[in-house]
């Protein structure tokens, strides 16, 4: 049966099985505004749409007179782009996919778009076709492909035309926002379309909906392609596939609708910052916890990082997906293909958290408790109870608690003047 062009039917689809799997993806902002590498992604808007003093101060200061943000293409150089460095260490990080921005709200795309004349990848700048290359190398690497897609442009003429009408006129999406969505689909056959730019306008101006009609009934990826939810100014958290809802969404119980956590190492930042400093960083430990209690509440975590104009993923950006990448190489079984478990974390506590993968349970707990005994009293158990921990070989001790629940006895941890890494797991089997 096909999908009609309305909410209604496309939101009936069921989503391709393997981004509720993945669990684990990696987000990358990577664009002109890597230039300025200052403030934010946003730097233009910033700039030039509300005139803040301090970007104005910024480019005074560091460029001659009379620079605009196109002089600032060319040095957009990707001089150090190694798609397969990239692809490995995301694949080291634990990613099962990785979305890039094609194009991100100035217009600027990363392939050649035939409908952005000299504001591309290949005309300007790299004079390379980023998006494919990225997307073979991940392909070679298993690692599924995500476009990341800004449906408006800023400063796009035809789009402020369409805003001046009050988006009655489509000129700027029939010949500019649709062509090269389409363009991308075809071109680059990706696993995932990251729609984002949406909020300004309805679904009427955007014509989403014919687009994503055509994506799951007649694209070369309609069986397995996935999608968000921002396509118009109130889709988001209502329509699409799954849903992010907003930036760093947390929804603190369990949604009935699969969805996405997207977050940033750099918490001030999506783009590189050149002035960036440790302080502004999530550490591991965040990171982790971020990921667990997304996962036990059914979501997907995307964590994203900036590249230099160069193309380089800074160290401090790699020493903290590597070392995501270690915790999974040890805690990945409670969290790759799992799902929700009948309680997400324990009782009166953000610390214990909980997934499942059949009859096995999973208990993830943040920090090490005192004495090396963890009680729990959410799984029940029974005379069949089997208690490991992962990472871990042989079988743990434990007895059932004097309430409900049960109290295991966990490994001796040698003293250390570090304080320990974040997050180990108890695989818990024959419990209810």
């Amino acid at each position: 049966s096909r999908y009609r062009p309305d909410w209604a039917s496309l939101d009936a689809r069921p989503l391709p099985a393997w981004f509720d799997q993945a669990k684990v993806g990696v987000f990358v902002h990577w664009g002109v505004f890597s230039v300025p590498a200052w403030g934010s992604e946003w730097f233009w808007w910033h700039w030039q749409g509300e005139h803040r003093a301090d970007y104005e101060r910024f480019v005074q200061r560091r460029y001659p007179p009379d620079t605009t943000y196109t002089d600032f293409a060319p040095r957009f150089t990707a001089h150090d782009f190694q798609p397969r460095e990239w692809a490995q260490l995301f694949q080291r990080a634990g990613a099962r996919y990785v979305v890039l921005t094609t194009k991100h709200h100035e217009g600027f795309t990363n392939w050649g778009s035939p409908m952005s004349w000299n504001w591309n990848s290949l005309d300007t700048g790299p004079h390379r076709d980023l998006v494919g290359e990225l997307g073979q190398a991940l392909r070679e690497s298993n690692i599924r492909y995500g476009l990341y897609h800004s449906l408006l442009e800023w400063f796009n003429p035809l789009y402020l035309a369409d805003k001046e009408s009050g988006f009655k006129t489509q000129n700027f999406v029939l010949k500019k926002t649709m062509p090269e969505l389409y363009d991308l689909v075809l071109k680059y056959k990706p696993d995932l379309i990251w729609s984002d730019g949406d909020w300004e306008a309805p679904e009427s101006y955007w014509n989403s909906t014919s687009f994503l009609a055509w994506l799951y009934n007649d694209s070369p990826v309609k069986d397995t392609v996935v999608v968000n939810d921002r396509w118009c100014n109130n889709c988001s958290c209502h329509h699409g596939g799954y849903y992010n809802c907003a930036d760093k969404y947390k929804p603190g119980t369990l949604p009935a609708h699969k969805w996405e956590m997207c977050s940033s190492i750099d918490k001030l930042s999506w783009g590189y910052r050149s002035n960036m400093n440790i302080a502004e960083l999530m550490d591991e430990a965040s990171i982790i916890e971020e990921l667990v209690q997304t996962v036990s509440f059914g979501g997907n975590y995307l964590l994203n990082v900036g590249p230099t104009k160069e193309g380089v993923i800074v160290p401090i950006f790699q020493e903290r997906l590597l070392a995501l990448g270690r915790w999974l190489d040890t805690n990945g079984e409670a969290i790759y293909e799992s799902k929700p478990w009948r309680v997400q974390m324990e009782n009166s506590t953000d610390t214990v958290w909980y997934t499942s993968k059949g009859p096995v349970v999973y208990a993830i707990f943040l920090i090490w408790p005192q004495g090396n005994v963890l009680e729990l009293s959410s799984p029940t158990p029974s005379p069949a109870t089997q208690v490991s921990m992962l990472g871990f070989a042989g079988t743990l001790k434990w007895q059932k608690s004097p309430g409900k629940g049960l109290v295991i006895t966990l490994p001796y941890m040698l003293p250390s003047p570090l304080p320990p890494q974040s997050g180990w797991t108890v695989k818990l089997e024959g419990v209810k």
